[in-house]
């Protein structure tokens, strides 16, 4: 995900800057904030290892993988033992590598393209998963179709070349435990990409009763943040990948898949209500692109393979209750 602040754009003309002179002009900028980049990625890898620790905490002993009125304590009481954050780490390392691995495709197409991005922003949280995610700001315009989707498809693929294995390692550790999904304070869905791997490695067993290891929970919030961010509206990855594919006709199929999210809401998860709002107040717009050059037909086929994995990454009902 990458928020922008686009500056004014004259119809028609394009601004050539050098790589050189882009990564001149802002590298006393960055090395100015390095230090805050560095301090939000230390303090989202100390709650996402709180979290990994009680979820690996739970999986040894069969408890539900997290239930809000006990498992929300370790944020307060991790201090008395700090110790306890070391069995969260293959928790933290695998989610936090997924989206460093997402936020970085973006960063380095734009380094490649001479656009002037940020180091990523991580954001920590006292959630069940440990973060709110990540982004980067990309604080000059983009004028090319073409840079447009590079750069919105280069951190869904970054990212989903990481996640694969991540999951399916995490698969392999994970164990047989009757009706587990369902218990807890937080049921979690089975995005199509899970349950495709479940069937292979645990042939004939239930999704509900596949108890999912702390790296293959890292992993599945992994697959819900790339389904957030493929989905086709406004200044999300997938907007970005659906304007530079169709231009103007990105506003109407935005509009109407953020309408689609309310009946969603109301069937299957509420927060598919929130994200319809969010996105109906703050993104549903997308800035004009001037370069009319026609997306080629090799990107075309990579806009086919972002759907492809929107489809294995989303679900209807990402979250429950228990």
């Amino acid at each position: 995900m990458y928020p922008e602040e686009l500056s004014p754009v004259v119809p028609g003309r394009v601004i050539p800057v050098s790589r050189f002179e882009t990564g001149a002009r802002f590298s006393a900028v960055r090395s100015q904030r390095l230090w805050l980049h560095v301090l939000l990625f230390a303090l989202t890898l100390m709650t996402t290892s709180m979290v990994g620790s009680r979820m690996q905490f739970n999986f040894a002993h069969n408890l539900p993988a997290f239930t809000i009125e006990r498992d929300m304590n370790v944020f307060l009481d991790w201090w008395r033992d700090p110790s306890v954050l070391l069995g969260g780490l293959p928790f933290s390392l695998t989610l936090l590598t997924i989206l460093l691995a997402h936020e970085f495709g973006h960063y380095v197409a734009c380094i490649y393209y001479g656009v002037d991005a940020s180091l990523p922003y991580f954001l920590p949280a006292p959630t069940f998963t440990g973060t709110l995610g990540a982004f980067i700001r990309i604080r000059s315009s983009i004028y090319s179709k073409n840079i447009l989707f590079d750069i919105g498809i280069a951190g869904p693929i970054a990212g989903f070349i990481f996640l694969l294995p991540a999951l399916s390692a995490g698969l392999a550790l994970s164990k047989i435990l009757p009706g587990i999904a369902h218990q807890g304070s937080v049921v979690f869905g089975t995005p199509p990409l899970l349950w495709i791997l479940e069937r292979v490695i645990f042939p004939g067993v239930g999704s509900a009763d596949i108890y999912l290891h702390p790296v293959a929970r890292a992993a599945w919030i992994g697959v819900f943040a790339t389904a957030l961010n493929l989905l086709p509206v406004g200044q999300l990855d997938g907007g970005h990948i659906l304007y530079a594919l169709l231009g103007e006709k990105h506003r109407l199929i935005s509009r109407l898949f953020i309408l689609g999210l309310v009946p969603l809401g109301a069937r299957y998860w509420s927060g598919w209500l929130v994200w319809a709002a969010l996105l109906f107040i703050f993104a549903r717009k997308h800035p004009a692109i001037y370069d009319l050059t026609e997306i080629n037909m090799a990107r075309r086929k990579l806009g086919v393979l972002a759907l492809a994995i929107f489809v294995l990454c989303f679900m209807l009902a990402p979250i429950g209750n228990g």
